[in-house]
């Protein structure tokens, strides 16, 4: 299939623009990739088939990752991290795959994840015309989102209905551009290996962020269809040399979000308040559940997956806040924004755009008096921070569906659409399972920061703690509750507002309580903070799209996304840090910390050290431009053959959330050498080496 051009909406004021390109900087849409750029400074032409060949080879993890087809019967490579929250909901306090790991040795042993989706871009379409249509002149920023929100539904319904492929509409440069991306899904996966944690995320808390490193952060999967393993077309071939230095090399992944295109006074925004903010919120969620960890072996196993997500994301918004404390960079940021002003001031068709700024900045003062609230009762992809548990989550699913599934499809909250309900179903239905002690103390606690933040005499706080202590309160709820069991939540969600009023469950209930305010508050960000924005980037992008042609990316939006560079060592601190580490250099940092946690080796990894080539490369850096969601994604050569694996960037990569550079901010990866000597030598796991490279 052809991918589509790009841009024909800007076409006349684009053939004005001289085009513009930073180096290897980008994260690109695959409809618009870098050709000119490639083949002048590369001598690479990035074709229409190797485009859609590396695409339909891409996946997308719905828990928050990418991956790729590495073999023609459905296998799927990513990072232990990335599938660690399927290793998770596997285990029990028999089977601990997390820490221990996992090899299916034959088909029949594959276990399946319980709530896994996969989805893999099959086409793009651009919708920016209909989209931008349906907003009026006039409309007050609560119309306009209600009519945009009105045809994004209708737009992916109609696509839904017509080729049975998730459609999702994806707003690109914060409203600049529309494109409907339509998925093939995949539910039936199933586990085929995981090394143990300590090898995956060797070095831990400290080393991560960090370079050099020696993780073997990897994790396969395979994808089923009709009980069979999926014949696959567009899958990676191996390659078993890997990366080189100096080597071009390409990643293809899901980036989750950036802030390239933010005004100043978004980042301004985001430096004083809403990383702060979150900060606090990551800190105190640590320490809850250290705590917990401590208690017991079986606490800790729980607590293991939701822990490194936590502690993963604190240090990478420290090390955010720290890029926008960078007088540096926000000058840099100053400057751009001057020339897109100057050049708006200007051209007088592009006069719409003259206060575009000024709008941004006062959204900023509402997204700031409001965020709290919406973090507490409402939030975003973790739920509602003040009532953090499973089952809470749960409820207030049951409780909005049975709301909003009678609702035309055009008027419903966004994740009610037709088009997602399928994967909605999917996760409410799950079989994963919810540990009660876990819950209570989670609940408890954010119950407790609910308090802390809204005022013990918030008459909200009076009515949901109803006379009791957060721990008091959080025992009741949990233990009333009847919503752990699936078969009793598909009769609620079947048997719709009826059912769910007349089941009297005390977190439905308490769904129910919090329900008016967190949408009221949710309006407020949707209407009066998110539209603003919306329209005002979409006059800035015209502006951007005048001075710098095509050749432009937008921010990221965890779709799938091409980006480049070298493989190449850097400077630091005087020193020069070589591209790649070794399997010796893994023992021998073992050794410098007398094999003493987070630095230990696993049993098998000292039993069997004599069998490996210790001169095999195990990690190695490149300059390809990567954020959080780009865990899991393929290095590829020019090829298009693997030779490794996206799992981290190092420290100074954290600030490519607002400004690319290549001085020193490095991509890490996992060598495809070294994942098929480990699996050889130390995993006794030839056969799944063999399905990646053949047999040896």
């Amino acid at each position: 299939m052809k991918l589509l051009l790009l841009f024909t909406l800007m076409a006349t004021i684009l053939s004005l623009a001289a085009p513009a390109v930073y180096g290897d900087e980008g994260m690109w849409l695959f409809n618009n990739p870098p050709r000119d750029y490639l083949k002048k400074q590369y001598d690479f032409d990035a074709t229409p088939e190797w485009l859609e060949h590396v695409q339909k080879a891409s996946v997308r993890f719905n828990s928050g990752g990418s991956g790729s087809f590495v073999s023609p019967d459905g296998l799927v490579m990513t990072n232990h991290h990335v599938g660690a929250d399927c290793l998770q909901k596997l285990s029990d306090e028999k089977h601990n795959y997390l820490r221990d790991g996992f090899h299916a040795r034959t088909r029949a042993e594959e276990r399946k994840c319980t709530d896994l989706e996969l989805n893999v871009l099959m086409s793009i379409e651009d919708v920016t015309e209909r989209v931008q249509a349906a907003v009026k002149p006039g409309m007050t920023p609560e119309q306009a989102f209600a009519a945009r929100r009105a045809v994004m539904a209708e737009i992916e319904k109609e696509s839904l209905d017509r080729t049975g492929l998730r459609s999702d509409v994806i707003t690109l440069y914060q409203g600049g551009l529309y494109h409907l991306y339509r998925f093939k899904k995949y539910t039936d996966v199933r586990l085929v290996f995981a090394p143990e944690q300590q090898i995956a995320f060797f070095g831990g808390d400290p080393d991560n962020f960090e370079y050099p490193r020696y993780d073997l952060d990897v994790c396969f999967f395979r994808v089923y269809e009709n009980n069979k393993p999926a014949q696959i077309e567009h899958y990676l071939k191996w390659s078993q040399a890997g990366a080189k230095d100096g080597e071009l090399v390409f990643v293809s992944g899901h980036p989750g979000r950036t802030d390239r295109l933010a005004t100043l006074a978004e980042l301004d925004y985001l430096r004083d308040v809403g990383f702060p903010f979150l900060l606090q919120r990551l800190n105190r969620l640590e320490v809850m559940l250290m705590a917990f960890s401590t208690r017991n072996e079986e606490n800790a196993r729980q607590a293991r997956e939701e822990l490194f997500h936590v502690q993963n994301s604190r240090k990478a918004r420290v090390g955010g806040l720290a890029a926008l404390l960078d007088p540096k960079l926000m000058s840099r940021k100053k400057e751009q924004e001057k020339k897109l002003r100057a050049k708006a001031k200007e051209d007088d068709s592009l006069r719409d755009a003259r206060d575009a700024w000024d709008r941004i900045a006062a959204a900023q003062k509402i997204r700031a008096s409001n965020i709290r609230k919406y973090t507490l009762l409402e939030g975003g992809r973790d739920g509602a921070a003040g009532f953090n548990c499973e089952l809470f989550h749960i409820a207030r699913t049951l409780l909005r569906a049975a709301e909003e599934k009678p609702k035309p499809n055009s008027k419903r909250l966004r994740e009610f659409r037709d088009s997602n309900l399928e994967s909605l179903e999917f996760q409410l239905f799950s079989e994963a399972p919810i540990y009660d002690n876990f819950e209570k103390v989670k609940l408890a606690d954010s119950l407790t920061f609910l308090a802390n933040e809204m005022g013990a005499d918030s008459p909200l706080v009076k009515k949901v703690l109803a006379s009791k202590s957060p721990s008091e309160r959080a025992y009741e709820l949990i233990r009333g509750t009847k919503l752990k069991d699936v078969k009793l939540r598909k009769k609620l969600y079947k048997g719709g507002k009826e059912a769910v009023d007349a089941a009297h469950d005390p977190m439905i209930e308490l769904a129910r309580l919090v329900d008016p305010e967190a949408r009221k508050v949710r309006k407020i960000m949707e209407s009066e903070v998110e539209e603003v924005q919306r329209q005002a980037y979409a006059e800035i992008a015209k502006v951007k799209f005048a001075l710098e042609g095509t050749s432009t990316y937008p921010d990221a939006t965890f779709t799938l996304r091409l980006s480049f560079g070298q493989v190449k060592g850097y400077e630091e601190e005087g020193k020069h840090v070589p591209f790649e580490t070794t399997f010796a250099g893994l023992y021998q940092r073992s050794a410098e910390h007398h094999n003493h946690e987070p630095f230990n080796l696993p049993p098998r990894w000292v039993e069997k050290k004599d069998r490996l080539n210790l001169k095999t490369p195990l990690n190695f850096v490149c300059t390809a431009d990567i954020i959080g969601g780009n865990s899991g994604s393929p290095v590829i050569n020019r090829r298009a053959e693997v030779v490794g694996l996206i799992f981290d960037g190092n420290i100074q990569s954290l600030a490519l959330d607002f400004a690319y550079s290549d001085e020193q901010a490095r991509a890490l990866a996992v060598h495809s050498a070294g994942i098929v000597e480990a699996l050889r030598k130390v995993y006794d796991a030839s056969a799944l080496a063999d399905e990646l490279t053949g047999p040896k």
